[in-house]
């Protein structure tokens, strides 16, 4: 019972990584690389707050901030420069490495005996693995809210019709690399938040924790998508931290197999590999219309 509230509380918190990759990779239509350097920029600008003194509610507010930065450079290089948008992930990704050395002053720091959103009483008082349940779920419906509310005004719709058609979004006067920049920097807000909360419940930030993190996020999105089908905007993003939930228990699952945590890279990339290649085979082997046709009564 301990490690599956472990893995909701886990997979609600990294669900707003997967929202955030929701939007440059679902919305805006491009990949963006920049999610593996904003992620420990995020915990690397959290934690060093903390351990200077600031509040833990300050320092996840300054990892928001973080990230959008790390957006905005990526989106400049990208609008402004014209470097493909893979590679102007690549070198903020790699450039951000450094400013994470420099923010930490080292390659891990811990929050040992600091305060952080996981210790105030109301929180400690709950049984074990639940404070990460009760954050994961106040920050995925709030962020949720936020984002739903945005998509839905002039400004949000402009974001939309950018990615949908970009053409199309220019005849109608929309400033397109604007609504690019925008995007990016909101995608990677939520990521640096992701990274901030993350590094409060593991009580610790390192320069290679986002290695990987990218896989995570999509394999949220594509899980989500495989489970609901078709889904309006707004509950695609429900859908992304139930996703990101559903990940969770397949590494507990793979734990259970035996197989250690070294073997979770793999693992995700693996699982990732399939959940995209499901289409083809549905294409190809008509699967739906086999199991609709298993259940039917004669």
């Amino acid at each position: 019972m301990t490690l599956i509230v472990s893995a909701i509380g886990q997979g609600l918190i990294w669900g707003l990584l997967g929202i955030g990759l929701f939007i440059t990779f679902r919305i805006l239509n491009f990949p963006d690389m920049t999610v593996e350097g904003t992620f420990p920029f995020g915990a690397a600008v959290c934690v060093s707050a903390i351990t200077h003194g600031l509040g833990p509610a300050e320092a996840t507010l300054l990892a928001f901030f973080a990230g959008l930065l790390t957006g905005l450079v990526t989106g400049l290089l990208y609008t402004k420069l014209h470097i493909p948008i893979l590679l102007s992930g690549i070198l903020v990704m790699t450039g951000i490495y450094s400013v994470n050395l420099r923010v930490l002053g080292k390659a891990t720091v811990g929050l040992l005996h600091k305060k952080t959103l996981f210790s105030c009483s109301f929180l400690t008082s709950l049984p074990e693995n639940f404070p990460s349940v009760f954050v994961g779920t106040a920050f995925s419906v709030i962020v949720i809210i936020l984002i739903a509310l945005f998509l839905n005004t002039e400004l949000g719709q402009s974001l939309i019709a950018t990615g949908d058609n970009e053409k199309m979004a220019l005849s109608q006067g929309i400033n397109t690399n604007d609504m690019k920049i925008l995007g990016l920097m909101i995608s990677n807000g939520l990521i640096g938040l992701c990274g901030g909360i993350i590094s409060q419940n593991n009580g610790y930030a390192d320069v290679n924790m986002g290695i990987g993190t990218i896989v995570i996020g999509l394999a949220a999105i594509i899980i989500g998508e495989v489970a609901f089908g078709n889904l309006s905007l707004t509950v695609r993003l429900i859908a992304v931290v139930i996703g990101s939930i559903l990940y969770r228990f397949v590494l507990l699952i793979v734990l259970k197999l035996g197989f250690g945590t070294n073997d979770f890279k793999l693992i995700s990339a693996l699982v990732l590999a399939i959940c995209l290649s499901l289409p083809l085979f549905e294409k190809k082997f008509k699967t739906s219309i086999i199991l609709k046709k298993g259940v039917e009564r004669p």
